[in-house]
C-alpha cells in the first residue's frame, strides 16, 4: 500500500517554471519603469499618482495577504486540527467592513501617503514617531522570516536549492519595487494572484481524480473528525472556536487590514473613494476564494494521508513540509506541475515581500525624512524613494539570512511582532472614534497595551498551552507498512505544536500558565486593542482631553458614512456634494459629535449641548 510510494523529485520542467513566475515579474517592473516616465516625484512612486482602480487594487490586496505562509501553512492547519479555520470567512467580511467604513473615509479624506502621518496630525509627533518606528522594526522582521520559512520548507522536501531560492526572490523583489514603484507591485500582485489560484488548482484537481472525486475526500475528511464548522465554546483559552476566530480574528486582520501602511497605501492609492471601498469589497471576494482553496486542500491531504500521516512517520520533520510533499506525491508524472505549486508558493512570498518594501520606503520618506529636510525638492524625493527601496531590499534578504541562524527564534519573534498590531489597532481607533483622546492619553494607552500583549505573549512563548487547549486531532500510521519501529501502527496524538526556543521544560505548572498564558492566540491582538482604547481614554480625561478643539476631518463623522449615498444623488439631480466647511462644523461640541446623531441646522452648525 502506501509503502510503495515513491516521491517525485524535481525536474528541468520545473525549474523552467518557477523561472518563468520571476522572469515575467521582473518584466512588469521594466516596463513600468519605462512606461512610467511620468513617475517624477515620490508621489508617483509610492502612491501610483492616486489613479489606481478598484479591480488590480483588490487583487494586490490580497496577494499581500497571502504569503507563502498561508500557501503551506494553512493546508496543513486544516489537515491536523480540522475545517473550523474555514469559520474564517465570517471574519473577513467584518474586517473589510470595519476597514471600509471606519478606517478609509478618514485616511482617504486626509489624503496622506504614510499612515502614521494620521498620528502626527491627530497627537503629536511623538506618538507619530512611536507608531513608525514600531512599523519599521515590525516589517523588517516579518519580512525575513516570510522569505526564509518556505524556502526551507521547500527545500527539505523538493531538493530546491536554498539560498539560490532566497537570493533570487529579494533581488527580483527588491528590482521590480525599485524600478516600476507601487504601480509594479499592484500589477506583478495581480498576476502573483493568478499564479497562486493556479497552482492551489492544480492540486485540488489532481487530488480528487488521485482519491476518486471530492465526495471521497470529504468522506475521508467526515470519518476523520476533520469537519468540526461549528465549536461555540466560550472559552477564551481554546485555541480555534467559533467565537475565537470570529472576535479575535477580527481584532486580529484588522490591524493588517485598517491601519497596516502595507494594505493602506493601497487603497488609498486609488483615484477615487469609491473605487478604494470597491477594491476592499472586492479583494473580500478573493479572500474567500483562496481561503476556499487553502481548506481543500487541508482536507485533500487528510484524505490521502489518513492512514499514513508522513509527519509522525519522520517522511517530513515539520508540518509546513505537507503541502510540498503532497504535489510531489501527486504530480510527480506531470512535469512543470509541481514547479507550478513551487511558483504559487513563493509568489505568495514576492508579493508579501514587494508590499513590505513598498511600505517601508512610504513610511521612511514621509515619517523620518520630510519632518528633517523639508527644503527636498519632489526629484530628490524620488530618487531618495528609490533608494530607500534597494536598501530595505537588501535588508530583508539580510534578515532571511539571520532568520536561518535564528531557528526556533523565529516563531517567538513572528508572534512578538503578531503583537504589535494590537495596540497599534487601538492607537488609531483611539483618535479615529474618540474626540476627547488627546497625545498623553494615546501614548500611555499605546504604551499599556505594548506591554500587555509582550506579557502573554511571551508568557505563551515560554510556557506553551496544553495539548488540550490546541486540541489537535489524531493522526494514524497503521497503514504505512514501515520498518521503522514497532510502535509506529499505533495512533498518535501529536506534540503540542510550539517551537520555541524559549521554552520552559519539566515545570510545575500554575493557574497563570494555565489560564492567562493559555489565552488563544487570536485574543493577543483583542487585548491590546482593548487596553489601548480604554487607558488612552482614562488618561485623556483628566488630562484635558475635554478642552481641546479638534478638526472635524481627523474624526470618523457621519457625514462620512451618509456620502456612500452620494452615487444615488448625483444620478437625480446634478448636485457637487462638497462637506460643510470644518470651522462651521461640531466647533461647538468635540465632545460628542460621532457618538450622538445631531441636527444640523441651516447654516451647518452642529446643535449640541455642552456638558
Amino acid at each position: 500500500m502506501a509503502s510503495t510510494r515513491v516521491i517525485g523529485t524535481f525536474v528541468v520542467w520545473d525549474y523552467v517554471v518557477f523561472a518563468g513566475m520571476l522572469l515575467i515579474s521582473a518584466v512588469i517592473g521594466i516596463y513600468y519603469a519605462f512606461a512610467g516616465r511620468g513617475q517624477k516625484t515620490s508621489k508617483d512612486f509610492l502612491m501610483g499618482g492616486r489613479r489606481m482602480t478598484a479591480v488590480p487594487v483588490a487583487m494586490s490586496l490580497t496577494a499581500s495577504f497571502m504569503s507563502a505562509v498561508t500557501v503551506l501553512g494553512t493546508p496543513s492547519e486544516v489537515y491536523r486540527f480540522g475545517a473550523i479555520f474555514s469559520i474564517f470567512a465570517i471574519t473577513y467580511f467584518f474586517v473589510v467592513v470595519l476597514s471600509a467604513e471606519v478606517f478609509l473615509p478618514v485616511f482617504y479624506k486626509l489624503e496622506i501617503t504614510s499612515t502614521y502621518e494620521y498620528l502626527g496630525l491627530r497627537f503629536n509627533k511623538y506618538v507619530r514617531l512611536c507608531g513608525t518606528i514600531l512599523f519599521i522594526v515590525q516589517t523588517i522582521l516579518y519580512t525575513g522570516i516570510v522569505i526564509y520559512a518556505p524556502a526551507l520548507a521547500l527545500n527539505q522536501v523538493t531538493g530546491f536549492d536554498l539560498w539560490g531560492a532566497v537570493v533570487a526572490t529579494g533581488v527580483v523583489c527588491t528590482f521590480y519595487c525599485t524600478m516600476g514603484g507601487l504601480k509594479a507591485v499592484i500589477w506583478t500582485d495581480v498576476f502573483q494572484v493568478g499564479i497562486m489560484v493556479a497552482g492551489f488548482a492544480s492540486v485540488i484537481i489532481q487530488a480528487s481524480l488521485t482519491q476518486g472525486g471530492i465526495n471521497t475526500i470529504l468522506n475521508d475528511a467526515y470519518n476523520g473528525g476533520r469537519l468540526n464548522f461549528w465549536n461555540f465554546d466560550p472559552n477564551p483559552l481554546q485555541r480555534h472556536t467559533f467565537w475565537t476566530i470570529v472576535i479575535g480574528g477580527t481584532f486580529t486582520w484588522t490591524s493588517v487590514y485598517g491601519v497596516n501602511q502595507s494594505q493602506v497605501q493601497r487603497y488609498i492609492s486609488c483615484k477615487s473613494r469609491f473605487q478604494a471601498k470597491m477594491s476592499l469589497y472586492i479583494n473580500l471576494l478573493a479572500l474567500w476564494l483562496i481561503l476556499a482553496c487553502t481548506v481543500l486542500c487541508g482536507l485533500s491531504l487528510y484524505s490521502r494521508y489518513h492512514d499514513c500521516d508522513p509527519w509522525t512517520a519522520k517522511k517530513v520533520s515539520a508540518p509546513d513540509q505537507l503541502m510540498p510533499y503532497l504535489v510531489l506525491d501527486i504530480l510527480q508524472d506531470y512535469p512543470g506541475l509541481p514547479g507550478l505549486f513551487v511558483a504559487c508558493a513563493y509568489s505568495g512570498t514576492l508579493s508579501t515581500v514587494s508590499s513590505s518594501i513598498n511600505a517601508l520606503a512610504a513610511v521612511t520618506v514621509e515619517d523620518l525624512v520630510k519632518p528633517r529636510f523639508p527644503s527636498l525638492s519632489e526629484r530628490s524625493l524620488f530618487w531618495i524613494s528609490q533608494g530607500m527601496s534597494v536598501l530595505f531590499g537588501a535588508l530583508c534578504i539580510g534578515m532571511a539570512a539571520l532568520a536561518s541562524l535564528m531557528g526556533a527564534l523565529l516563531q517567538a519573534a513572528l508572534s512578538i511582532f503578531g503583537m504589535v498590531g494590537g495596540p497599534l489597532l487601538g492607537l488609531f481607533a483611539l483618535g479615529i472614534l474618540v474626540p476627547f483622546a488627546n497625545s498623553i492619553g494615546a501614548l500611555v494607552g499605546l504604551l499599556a497595551g505594548f506591554a500587555i500583549s509582550l506579557w502573554v505573549g511571551i508568557g505563551a512563548q515560554l510556557y506553551p498551552p496544553l495539548p488540550e487547549r490546541t486540541m489537535p486531532l489524531s493522526l494514524e500510521t497503521y497503514g504505512c507498512n514501515s520498518t521503522y519501529n514497532g510502535t509506529d501502527w499505533m495512533t498518535t496524538t501529536e506534540m503540542p505544536s510550539s517551537t520555541s526556543a524559549f521554552q520552559v521544560y519539566n515545570i510545575e505548572r500554575t493557574p497563570l500558565m494555565d489560564n492567562w498564558y493559555s489565552l488563544s492566540y487570536l485574543y493577543f491582538s483583542t487585548v491590546g486593542t482593548l487596553l489601548t482604547i480604554f487607558v488612552g481614554m482614562l488618561i485623556s480625561l483628566p488630562t484635558g482631553g475635554r478642552k481641546q478643539n479638534i478638526d472635524r476631518r481627523f474624526l470618523l463623522t457621519k457625514e462620512d458614512f451618509l456620502s456612500n449615498f452620494d452615487i444615488f444623488k448625483k444620478k437625480k439631480q446634478v448636485l457637487d456634494y462638497k462637506p460643510h466647511p470644518t470651522e462651521d462644523g461640531g466647533t461647538d461640541n468635540p465632545g460628542f459629535n460621532h457618538v450622538e446623531l445631531n441636527s444640523t441646522d441651516q447654516s451647518g452648525k452642529t446643535n449640541g449641548t455642552r456638558l
